[in-house]
């Protein structure tokens, strides 16, 4: 268990704090990612080049990953994932540093200043599908974890990673569960839709069951995971909605309509930068479809399948733990990247809301995230 913070001069008994951990955050990979790549497949290892973007001329940086643009420029098939600047300037600062996790220390203090004591770290490019080439897919995951150790290792406990498997060579990926589980990770990576898998297709089950077996939760993470729908939509029109937002609620419906955590009973699943909204809807639907009673997929459900959500600080937190209860909800600030999910006052927003009960917003901030996390 993580130790609990104390306010200084007072008996543990008389006044206790409770350990304050940050749910989502994420590193920006910088070609440091890459050191770990084995010998043999040196000369694959990402490149950055940069691009004008096709719409307005402006240049970026973007990874050439299996001789394609990552990420793909606004369009048919475009996506939003943050890379190292162009500048060099940039690139030198602390300002830039603690994103590519370089600067230890700064981050730290951000986290600090934020009233974090914890960081959980989710990948920035992995969150995309990358590669049809699964030694490419294998020699990719493997030296991200091997930096993500080696980072979280120079934080004193104070950050700790999300394990990417290969997931298309079952084998390696279990290999990399173990490397994870021995050096820090607190979770497993998934996507709400792999390539062209479900989540609750049979293909998973040899990851699952080792997950559960060494305590490692299945951490559903907003992204473009599946190729073919990230293709059919064009970013200009649709932004990140369709093929991004909504992958991890597809996830949740397979899941659940399956029974698939009934087959693995203590394994805990989240679902995160999602937001929470969608529960009351996906309830709706899946009692309508089973017919079930209207608190069927409330609170219960979500203590016995061991699901967590990760909730905004802006959302109608009453309503929504209506249906996900006190015990089950999550939350992160998306520290690390820019997009419409980032919070970083994440905490004192949360802590000036009186529409919910101080005891509720500790677990949501403290006891839940650690019960999910295993720490």
């Amino acid at each position: 268990m993580l130790n609990e913070v104390r306010a200084p001069g007072l008996k543990q008994e008389e006044h206790r704090m409770p350990t304050i951990i940050d749910a989502d955050t994420h590193v920006i990979e910088s070609e440091r990612v890459w050191d770990f790549f084995d010998e043999e497949m040196a000369h694959r290892k990402p490149t950055l080049i940069a691009c004008p973007d096709p719409n307005n001329g402006s240049v970026r940086n973007h990874w050439v990953i299996d001789s394609k643009l990552v990420p793909h420029p606004p369009g048919k098939g475009g996506q939003a994932l943050a890379t190292p600047p162009l500048e060099e300037e940039i690139r030198n600062s602390p300002a830039w540093q603690k994103r590519e996790m370089s600067d230890i220390d700064t981050r730290l203090s951000d986290a600090t200043t934020m009233g974090v004591d914890v960081q959980i770290i989710y990948p920035t490019l992995f969150i995309a599908f990358l590669t049809h080439d699964v030694e490419l897919e294998v020699a990719l995951a493997r030296s991200y974890n091997r930096f993500m150790a080696d980072a979280c290792s120079r934080s004193e406990g104070r950050m700790r990673w999300v394990v990417v498997p290969a997931l298309r060579d079952l084998d390696k990926s279990i290999e990399e569960l173990h490397y994870g589980k021995e050096h820090g990770a607190v979770g497993v990576l998934f996507r709400g839709v792999e390539k062209d898998r479900s989540l609750a297709d049979p293909y998973f089950f040899p990851i699952y069951e080792e997950a559960q077996r060494l305590g490692l939760p299945i951490c559903i993470h907003t992204g473009p995971g599946s190729p073919t729908l990230t293709e059919m939509f064009d970013s200009r029109l649709s932004f990140v909605f369709p093929d991004v937002r909504l992958l991890p609620v597809l996830a949740f419906y397979d899941l659940a309509a399956n029974k698939i955590p009934e087959r693995f009973p203590d394994l805990r699943w989240g679902f995160i930068e999602s937001n929470s909204s969608w529960v009351p809807y996906l309830a709706h639907f899946l009692n309508r479809r089973f017919k079930t009673g209207r608190a069927a997929y409330g609170p219960e459900f979500f203590r016995n399948n061991q699901f967590f959500v990760a909730c905004e600080a802006d959302e109608d937190l009453p309503y929504i733990l209506q249906y996900v209860g006190e015990d089950n909800m999550i939350t992160g600030s998306d520290y690390g990247h820019t997009d419409q999910s980032v919070e970083l006052e994440l905490i004192s927003v949360l802590r000036a809301r009186e529409d919910v009960p101080s005891p509720i917003m500790d677990k949501i901030l403290s006891d839940n995230p650690a019960r999910f996390y295993g720490l």
